[in-house]
């Protein structure tokens, strides 16, 4: 998705959760900062990791039941909390896309074993990128919700889960079968407000099947 394409829904999203645009821009000038060091990666490649079948994992509370019957195929991609039950299912996943939310050491250890990360800025993360952005020992991209640079890029989406199934979409995958997703029942880490969570949740869905592109199969398992 291009920003151009993203920026009204954004905007959208801003108005209707309440957010300050200026709270997101500067946590991604901040992730910036503390990355100058990340190693780029090309457009070329993160399209080379992307099949045209893809699987995201999601954090609902029916993701481990679905493991555990769960044959890999296709490229692999974890939202955010899902990525320590899938690596506990002996799972590596290709992609990890996160906020640095959740088990966030789960996710240090497969960016170590080897998967991509997309690390995201957002109004309310600025403490956990201080904390874990420079832990990760393999290669990221740096995101943002709002305007992309050459350093800070932007695919589209707003949760971890429908960003993961813009990117799969930006970068060509034709059917995107999406694991452990529950957008009525939200799993809420503890601290966070269900209410608001189910909010996000319902702009996810509304991202992933409402303004899904032409052409693209979304199979929910």
């Amino acid at each position: 998705m291009r920003f151009s394409e993203w920026e009204p829904v954004y905007s959208l999203i801003l108005s209707d959760m309440g957010y300050d645009r200026t709270d997101d821009e500067d946590s991604a000038r901040l992730l910036r900062a503390l990355m100058p060091n990340a190693e780029h990666v090309s457009d070329e490649e993160i399209e080379s990791l992307i099949g045209e079948e893809v699987v995201i994992f999601g954090d609902a509370d029916t993701l481990g039941k679905s493991l555990v019957s769960f044959e890999a195929s296709g490229t692999l991609i974890a939202s955010g909390s899902a990525t320590s039950k899938v690596m506990a299912a002996g799972i590596i996943p290709d992609i990890v896309v996160t906020d640095l939310d959740g088990d966030v050491e789960a996710q240090k250890e497969a960016s170590r074993m080897g998967a991509l990360t997309l690390i995201h800025a957002h109004g309310d993360n600025s403490e956990s990128i201080m904390k874990h952005a420079k832990d990760f020992k393999g290669k990221v991209v740096l995101t943002t919700q709002s305007v992309p640079d050459h350093v800070v890029r932007n695919f589209g989406g707003f949760t971890d889960g429908d960003r993961s199934v813009c990117l799969a979409r930006h970068f060509g995958a034709k059917k995107i079968n999406l694991v452990g997703f529950d957008y009525e029942n939200p799993s809420v880490k503890e601290g966070s407000d269900r209410n608001t969570k189910k909010r996000k949740l319902a702009w996810a869905k509304r991202i992933i099947e409402d303004l899904n592109t032409p052409g693209v199969e979304i199979v929910r398992i």
